[in-house]
């Protein structure tokens, strides 16, 4: 499928990866029909009569605190591509788990001090429209906190976001999914990545590589990520910089049960790392098209595809081929009324926005055929719940039947046969 951020958001708003759309309609009270969390103007001490604009997502569902830290992580066995003169290839990673307690902590930032200013610039600019008093979220998370223990571990799962796009911006996913009992570890691709954070406020940016040299390196970068936690879970500290790790990671981590899902080119990503490496026992693609010999080898574990509105069998020759070729257990599913960023932070992050902020029409039209026209809390709380049983089912062996066939809870989830 076409990667619609590229083709229409960038149309209108430039070349930074945004992140940034539309979706719902405002209501007679000023909302935003959709229930996203609602945006806060705060007022400040300037007499300008403009308030400071805090961004939120939407708080987990589980039970569980949560705790998240980050890891920078060297592979000195590859060269990275996008660099000249070649260097060893280095990733940032988060990860994100339930926690056994807050106390000391801070909640964490949905990016890094250094890397929020590089990207609040490269935002205002695709935008037209000045971002000076946009604060991004700060998630649910609480910073190195403390690992919950639990006698086996927590099952894992990988998550790669989509084409020049940070692993931010699945944090409303990844939160949820931390929040009921498992630990996911998301990864930045650098250099791909519009801008990646390291420690000591060394930002790198994006420089838009060939896809499929993309999804060669993101596969090569799972398999070293897979590796580096096998260590991690060993209770060896992988960080390059020897950075102090959470309390209780060490044997945190049930990799016997190891998932992975992406967005976009991140799904095709997961679909390629599973063909390579049989420790990825169940995988998902949220609306990327499948490419490589994955296509024509097909699968012989469960895969799930999620598709947009606009997306799936009927219009996508790859995914036909994938389909025809999986002979594990795998499913269809359609999230009505949205597009192709739906499956992003976008969705949240952008109906506050356009209640803030005074957007050029014509950037909002394209970024509203980016994100579609279901509302945040929808379409999140739909993706959060057939992500979460999916897993349930495959890495836990619990069952809660959602998976059956149409739920009157989810109206916007579609099965398709």
């Amino acid at each position: 499928m076409r990667d619609i951020s590229r083709r229409s958001v960038l149309a209108a708003a430039g070349t930074a990866g945004l992140v940034l759309a539309t979706s719902g309609v405002v209501r007679a009270d000023g909302r935003l029909s959709g229930g996203a969390p609602a945006v806060r103007i705060e007022p400040t001490d300037h007499g300008s009569g403009k308030g400071r604009v805090r961004l939120a997502l939407p708080a987990p569902t589980g039970p569980r605190r949560i705790g998240t830290t980050s890891v920078h992580l060297i592979d000195r066995s590859r060269r990275d591509p996008w660099t000249s003169p070649a260097a060893p290839r280095e990733l940032m990673i988060s990860l994100w788990y339930p926690a056994s307690g807050s106390h000391g902590c801070r909640r964490a930032p949905w990016l890094p001090p250094a890397a929020t200013k590089v990207y609040r610039r490269q935002v205002g600019q695709d935008l037209r429209t000045p971002m000076d008093n946009v604060d991004f979220p700060v998630t649910h998370a609480w910073q190195n906190a403390p690992v919950e223990v639990r006698r086996h571990g927590h099952p894992v799962i990988l998550f790669s976001p989509g084409y020049n796009t940070m692993r931010a911006m699945g944090t409303a996913l990844v939160e949820d999914l931390a929040a009921h009992g498992y630990l996911v570890v998301t990864i930045d691709h650098t250099h791909e990545a519009p801008v990646v954070g390291f420690p000591g406020g060394r930002v790198e940016l994006g420089r838009n590589p060939d896809r499929t040299a993309a999804l060669r390196v993101r596969q090569d970068d799972t398999r070293f990520v897979l590796n580096e936690l096998e260590l991690l879970n060993a209770g060896r500290n992988p960080d390059a910089g020897g950075r102090r790790l959470p309390r209780g990671l060490r044997g945190s981590l049930d990799l016997s049960k190891t998932g992975m899902f992406g967005h976009s080119i991140g799904g095709d990503t997961a679909a390629g790392a599973m063909a390579q490496d049989r420790r990825i026992l169940a995988g998902a693609d949220l609306d990327g098209s499948i490419n490589g010999i994955v296509a024509d080898t097909g699968l012989d574990r469960p895969f799930l595809l999620m598709s947009n509105a606009g997306h799936g069998r009927y219009n996508d020759p790859s995914w036909v081929k994938f389909w025809s070729h999986l002979r594990g257990w795998h499913l269809e599913l359609r999230l009505r009324h949205s597009g192709h960023q739906t499956f992003t932070d976008m969705s949240p992050l952008a109906q506050q926005l356009e209640k803030a902020l005074p957007l050029p029409p014509e950037t909002v039209a394209a970024l509203t055929e980016s994100i579609g026209t279901i509302g945040a809390d929808r379409a999140v709380a739909a993706e959060r719940a057939y992500l979460r049983a999916f897993f349930d089912l495959h890495l836990r062996g619990r069952d809660g039947h959602l998976l059956a066939g149409p739920s009157r809870r989810y109206p916007d989830i579609e099965f398709i046969h």
